[in-house]
This record gives C-alpha cells, sequence and structure tokens, in this order.
C-alpha cells in the first residue's frame, strides 16, 4: 500500500501502525512522488493520502487521478478539516485527522475485501 503525508512525523506513526497490521508500506511525501510510486509499481492496492500537501496536486487531485487510471486501488482519505467524503471518487474512504491506527486499518481491510 501507498502512505502519502509530507509531515515527516504523522507519515511514520501511520506506517508504523500499517506495518504492525501487517501492510507493506510504500511511503511518499506528495502526490507527484505517489504517482512517480504507482507508475513504478504495479502491485499497490491501496492509497492512503493526506489532503492538504504541498506541490501542484493535494490528496483530492491525487484521489481523482489514482480512479482514473488505476481504478482497482482502492483509496483512503484524511485531513483535519471537514469530510470530504461527498467530493471523493466513488469507492473512496474518507478518515479524519486525528485518526487511530486502528481506524486507518479497519477501512483498508474493508476496502480490500469489497
Amino acid at each position: 500500500m501507498l502512505l502519502v503525508e509530507d509531515e515527516v512525523l504523522v507519515r511514520l506513526t501511520a506506517a508504523i501502525g500499517l506495518e504492525e497490521a501487517g501492510f507493506t508500506v510504500i511511503e511518499a511525501d506528495d502526490a507527484e512522488q505517489a504517482v512517480a510510486i504507482l507508475n513504478s509499481h504495479d502491485d499497490i492496492c491501496a492509497v492512503f493520502t493526506d489532503v492538504n500537501m504541498p506541490g501542484s496536486m493535494d490528496g483530492i487531485d491525487l484521489a481523482q487521478l489514482v480512479h482514473a487510471r488505476w481504478p482497482d486501488v482502492r483509496i483512503l482519505v484524511t485531513t483535519g478539516g471537514a469530510d470530504l467524503s461527498g467530493g471523493l471518487p466513488d469507492g473512496s474512504d474518507f478518515v479524519s485527522k486525528p485518526y487511530h491506527a486502528d481506524q486507518v486499518v479497519s477501512c483498508l481491510r474493508r476496502a480490500l475485501a469489497a
């Protein structure tokens, strides 16, 4: 799975929780890096992305691009702002910050099982 988060400590904490739950985690610190990783790895089954990131794309843009280019990849979006689930691509999930690792793991497992 691909974890996209620009805040290093948040990304590290999320990666640890996901790895402890059995996920193999590849990390990216912005959407552009995430797209490059997706282009070079055909085994990514899910993307967990923050909304607010530096660069030309935010997490919503990334979610829409992933949905269009890699429709089988599951998408989970997070932000400390309002619930954005209405603006996300079909099949995407949303978890609000601050989140607990168990919430993220549960959402990802549910999405991957669908």
